[in-house]
């Protein structure tokens, strides 16, 4: 049995980067990108067998991660809105588990795929039109107690698309499904 600790953080855990070039975050910005085809192509020929698969034991199912990114990167695209326009704003968290164990947690994934392909079209869109002032502009995470910079946000979230997207990667290594 692998470790739990690698198995759940694929990638290792998020790392807040000490400082950021303007290169760093047009990487960040490439992986928000180019993620929700990753995403496809890694589960498009999946049966419903495999989509139904944990890919950790007692994680989340290969659908459940899908949903679980239209969920939190909806979520992403409106922190970083409202960052933009609103002076320092608290954002709501949400409760990623229970939202996973919805319905629509559980439902194909194609509508999921087009959520992403949308939100991370616009999202990439608001991003590379930033300017250095506005990179600085941040909302308040109450859960992290802190405010987190449209610059650690987006390196969050291009790691957080790096961690779910490797999940599943190594699940089809791990149980030897053939792509």
């Amino acid at each position: 049995m692998e470790d739990l600790e690698l198995l759940k953080y694929p990638v290792g855990r998020f790392k807040v980067p000490g400082s950021y070039t303007k290169d760093q975050l047009n990487g960040y910005i490439t992986i928000l990108e180019m993620f929700p085809e990753k995403l496809f192509s890694t589960v498009e020929k999946l049966n419903s067998e495999q989509l139904n698969t944990p890919y950790r034991p007692g994680g989340w199912t290969v659908i459940q991660v899908v949903n679980h990114c239209a969920d939190s990167h909806m979520n992403a695209i409106i922190r970083v809105k409202a960052a933009l326009t609103e002076d320092r704003p608290t954002i709501k968290p949400y409760l990623q588990d229970l939202w996973a164990n919805l319905a629509d947690g559980s439902m194909p994934i194609q509508s999921s795929i087009s959520i992403l392909r949308g939100v991370h079209s616009r999202w990439t869109t608001v991003l590379k039109s930033l300017n250095e002032e506005q990179w600085l502009r941040g909302f308040i995470h109450p859960e992290k107690g802190k405010e987190l910079s449209l610059k650690e946000a987006t390196a969050s979230y291009s790691w957080h698309c790096e961690h779910h997207l490797a999940h599943v990667v190594n699940l089809i290594k791990r149980m030897g499904w053939k792509q």
